[in-house]
């Protein structure tokens, strides 16, 4: 409606769900009066922060497609899910788990992000970091609780951050990176509840027997580039995994010998 104030709003206290999207709003504080607030959509205006008055129900937020710079102001100790895509982002510094400590889902998609650096809500169950510029993946350790994980276009060539702390990841999409070999993805064998992994677009995608040189390092995978296992595809992966390791032992065995 192309509104530009949202004063009138003040007197309504009991106010739920709000949705404000399209519009040319610059300024929120108008809803600090809103205390029962459960739902908030502010989708296409021209907001530059994020920031308001802490609401102590609010559940959800959405912040699409504004001209938001940063994290920073963000405070509602209810927040499950908050999403920010399509903003002009540049850091994840700003988020406290302390004063967000029911965030379970963060969509960050679309942004200008380069690291993960500084990501400081550890409880997030889903996380969505697609089309930004990501080169580095750092204290990802801290994400013990994760099942979910986009990374889609970015514009990662390796794959160090991982670890076998973050016990609950399932789901990892890739899609659309610069990973080139093998023992890059190799280095995800530190997940060990992984189910499926989307490569697709990769380099590595385009090797000879792929989906085997994938399967056969991470075993445990049931779908991949959202295609289920087949069973024969299985087996044949553990025959090379096999032979892999035999040739191993017989290498390392001669490499004794010879010390000897």
């Amino acid at each position: 409606r192309g509104l530009t104030d949202i004063s009138l709003l003040e007197r309504f206290i009991h106010l739920r769900y709000v949705d404000l999207s399209k519009n040319k709003l610059q300024d929120l504080s108008p809803l600090s009066s809103l205390t029962q607030l459960l739902w908030l959509k502010v989708d296409g205006n021209l907001l530059t922060s994020a920031s308001m008055q802490e609401l102590p129900y609010l559940q959800v937020i959405s912040f699409d497609r504004n001209h938001i710079e940063d994290l920073e102001g963000i405070t509602h100790p209810l927040l499950t899910n908050l999403s920010l895509k399509e903003n002009k982002i540049q850091t994840v510094l700003g988020l406290s788990q302390d004063q967000l400590s029911s965030l379970q889902v963060l969509e960050l998609r679309g942004n200008k992000i380069k690291t993960t650096a500084g990501l400081d809500v550890s409880k997030l169950k889903k996380l969505y970091l697609a089309q930004n510029t990501i080169c580095s993946l750092e204290g990802l350790e801290e994400f013990e609780e994760l099942e979910t994980l986009h990374l889609r276009d970015n514009k990662l060539e390796v794959l160090d951050g991982f670890s076998d702390s973050m016990k609950c990841l399932q789901y990892l999409n890739l899609r659309s990176n610069g990973i080139r070999s093998f023992q890059e993805v190799e280095k995800l064998q530190v997940l060990p509840t992984l189910q499926a992994l989307v490569l697709t677009d990769n380099p590595c995608a385009e090797e000879p027997d792929y989906r085997l040189e994938v399967l056969s390092r991470l075993p445990q995978l049931q779908r991949l580039d959202k295609e289920l296992i087949e069973e024969d595809e299985r087996e044949e992966a553990g025959q090379i995994r096999q032979t892999r390791l035999q040739k191993g032992k017989v290498r390392t065995t001669r490499c004794g010998d010879e010390k000897e």
